[in-house]
């Protein structure tokens, strides 16, 4: 299962490059500055956590444990309301999504400490 991991991090890193290439080029025409500065925000923050899914695989097959697998989902489960959220308020420009994007951002917290903690545990 972690390296499951791996290539979760790997295909939403890909994902992130798509999107940050998708908003800096074809988007930034079309939507207002704000926006732009919003959809760049989920990009980013869908990277730092494409990599820490990569990194939760890579600890994983070192020290598998349920904290990782735990971490793994948290740190998913963040991508999908906290960056999905913000680019889908800056492509609709519907603001109401916003309120999604702290559950997301409460999903990191969740997702680091249980890294964090998985990483105390399995330490030598």
């Amino acid at each position: 299962m972690m390296r499951w991991w791996i290539v979760v991090g790997a295909v939403n890193a890909f994902l992130s490059v798509a999107a940050g290439a998708f908003g800096a080029h074809a988007l930034k025409a079309r939507l207002a500055q704000d926006l732009q500065v919003i959809f760049e925000t989920g990009a980013r923050y869908h990277m730092y956590h494409a990599l820490a899914l990569v990194a939760v695989g890579l600890l994983g097959t070192v020290r598998p444990s349920a904290l990782l697998e735990s971490a793994g989902w948290a740190m998913l489960a963040g991508i999908v309301l906290f960056s999905g959220s913000l680019y889908a308020l800056a492509l609709s420009g519907v603001r109401v999504l916003g309120a999604i994007t702290p559950l997301g951002g409460l999903a990191f917290l969740a997702g680091w400490a249980l890294f964090a903690v998985a990483a105390w545990r399995t330490s030598p």
